[in-house]
């Protein structure tokens, strides 16, 4: 199944299938709506996996501790996105914990009250497997990547695929509004904040793209590419 066969997946109204104020009738006014504040977490390992989360404001960070108790970034989501999916496929205890990194606000379905609505909204079904490969395919890259390249091209690699996934086309340049810090850069491609400063330095100076705690601005990316192989 290829990205073009689900292009009309992107057309959902997921904020409308999840905020019941958007819906006719009230239908989804069971669902529960939660608010957290900046570093409060919503759920950590070993909890009771029974819930599916839809972010409406904010951002999550879905992480792991290693036996050392260093802590691994998995992904940073944002607005529009669900976390805690693995649910539905019979997790019973969380393997990881989600913790906000900012004012959020996410709207909590059980599974019984997600599986009714993939059954009333069919196209929903193939959203939920969209996100589970993807994720999957995600970190496969992620192993790869970690295992086969070295941490300036890690660096360039996840620029180019954040621009790719998250960024906005303004002329023939990409805009990624609220930017990473350098420590998020670091955890996600598992190297120092420390390299990710030294090359996005470099990639300033070279006129390749601008950044600041507000968003990046990536001026080519075929040239951003290229730098991955240089």
């Amino acid at each position: 199944m290829n990205d073009q066969s689900l292009w009309y997946l992107e057309n959902i109204d997921m904020q409308g299938l999840f905020c019941p104020k958007k819906i006719a009738g009230g239908k989804l006014d069971s669902l529960t709506h939660k608010s957290y504040t900046k570093t409060e977490y919503i759920y950590l390992p070993d909890e009771h996996a029974d819930r599916v989360y839809f972010i409406s404001e904010g951002r999550v960070k879905i992480g792991n501790y290693g036996e050392s108790g260093k802590e691994i970034t998995k992904t940073i989501l944002g607005p529009g996105e669900l976390f805690g999916e693995l649910s539905l496929i019979g997790e019973e205890k969380r393997r990881d914990f989600a913790q906000a990194m900012e004012d959020t606000q996410v709207c909590v379905m059980t599974v019984d009250e997600m599986k009714g609505m993939m059954r009333e909204h069919s196209p929903l079904s193939l959203f939920m497997m969209k996100i589970m490969g993807s994720r999957i395919l995600e970190m496969e890259q992620r192993l790869e990547s970690l295992v086969f390249k070295d941490s300036r091209t890690r660096i360039i690699e996840f620029l180019k695929n954040l621009a790719n996934k998250k960024g906005q086309r303004v002329g023939y340049e990409m805009l990624v509004r609220k930017f990473m810090t350098h420590q998020e850069i670091a955890n996600l491609t598992a190297t120092s904040r420390q390299t990710v400063t030294t090359v996005l330095n470099e990639l300033r100076a070279k006129n390749l793209l601008t950044f600041n705690r507000r968003r990046l601005l990536i001026r080519d990316m075929e040239k951003l590419a290229a730098e991955m192989t240089s």
